[in-house]
């Protein structure tokens, strides 16, 4: 998506200075006027239009000669052809790409609304900036830098905030629709805790979908992290509950609360998790949706967060998004975090979300 996005950028300021600097240059030349005696007034001076004619299409002559002998010097076509003074980028100017530019923000998975706040930004930095012809690129990509960068709000790592809570355990509640690979994430973060010396123990509270608590055990079984679960049909807030209270006997850190998917559309699932956050009353809630999603993902997180008040957001399949407007969008809508990038199945391909590496991927 950003390269285009960059191409597009680039495209749009070469024909914004180059049509500021042709109106410059008919500014410039001045119209040779002489006193009419009858008229008493001046009028343009025919005879010497047609001698200052002459002399601007002999020297675009010269300079075109110039220009074609020396095309292999570099940086001489700048040198012979620019008289850099200060332009000023005018909302007209801004305005010709613009609506392009929102489209193609749109197209790759950023909101509208994330779309439009964006080009209000940028337009905001540049509209009325005096620049040279050179600058008018780089400072447009800077100014653009910038507004992703205010958009993206600062993270945190889980397990800073496992160490800042002194009464143990650390409850996490995670949340999602079916398919997101949630409970593949969660065992992800117990075992880079465990790594850290965290100690965790995993919840079972998706009782609903066929081999979820089997798909659970499994991954508790891999990375060597107790799993603590009832039979299928079992009230997810209880197991919660359960694994809380087996966390305090044991003096475990953290307690890892895995759920069923809910459709974000369906009122009585998302009552559901309402309970379990209720009766678990968790320290960290946490919403796990796919990045590929696009819009999907934006209409997800917005229904979790109006029900339980999520407090960070991971994105999973990042590996494989070409586009990347759904981090900017679930970012802004939210005005929560992105922690996590899953990048792959492994167990070790669960990236921390970094601000400034993620704006040099959109070559930024």
């Amino acid at each position: 998506m950003f390269n285009k996005l960059k191409n597009k950028l680039k495209s749009w300021t070469k024909k914004v200075s180059k049509e500021i600097e042709a109106k410059k240059d008919i500014q410039e030349i001045e119209i040779p006027k002489k006193f009419d005696v009858a008229q008493q007034k001046y009028e343009p001076d025919e005879k010497e239009i047609k001698k200052k004619a002459k002399e601007i299409k002999k020297k675009a002559k010269k300079e075109k000669k110039i220009i074609k002998k020396s095309s292999e010097k570099k940086g001489f076509f700048e040198k012979v052809t620019s008289k850099i003074t200060k332009i000023k980028i005018s909302q007209q100017d801004f305005g010709l790409y613009s609506e392009e530019l929102k489209m193609l923000l749109i197209e790759n998975n950023v909101a509208f609304e994330v779309a439009e706040k964006m080009i209000l930004d940028l337009e905001e930095k540049i509209v009325g900036k005096e620049l040279s012809k050179k600058e008018i690129e780089n400072e447009i990509q800077k100014d653009f830098k910038e507004v992703i960068s205010n958009i993206l709000i600062e993270g945190f790592k889980i397990e800073d905030k496992i160490k800042e809570k002194s009464e143990k355990p650390f409850v996490a509640l995670f949340c999602g629709i079916n398919g997101t690979g949630k409970t593949t994430t969660i065992a992800k973060i117990a075992k880079s805790l465990k790594e850290k010396k965290i100690s965790c123990v995993l919840a079972a509270g998706d009782t609903f979908r066929a081999a979820s608590i089997e798909q659970i055990k499994h991954h508790g079984e891999k990375i060597g992290v107790k799993v603590i679960a009832q039979e299928y049909g079992a009230d997810p807030a209880a197991v919660g509950f359960d694994s809380i209270k087996y966390a305090k006997k044991n003096k475990i850190d953290c307690v890892l609360i895995d759920t069923a998917g809910r459709m974000h559309t369906s009122k009585n699932l998302l009552k559901e998790i309402e309970k379990i956050s209720r009766v678990c009353n968790p320290d960290l809630k946490i919403f796990v949706g796919e990045s590929i999603t696009g819009n999907d993902a934006i209409e997800q997180v917005k229904s979790f967060d109006q029900e339980i008040g999520i407090d960070g957001i991971i994105l999973t399949k990042a590996d494989i998004d070409e586009k990347g407007g759904t981090a900017l969008s679930v970012g802004y809508i939210t005005k929560k975090p992105i922690l996590y990038l899953g990048m792959g199945q492994e167990y070790n391909e669960l990236e921390q979300f970094d601000k400034e590496k993620f704006l040099k991927k959109l070559g930024l």
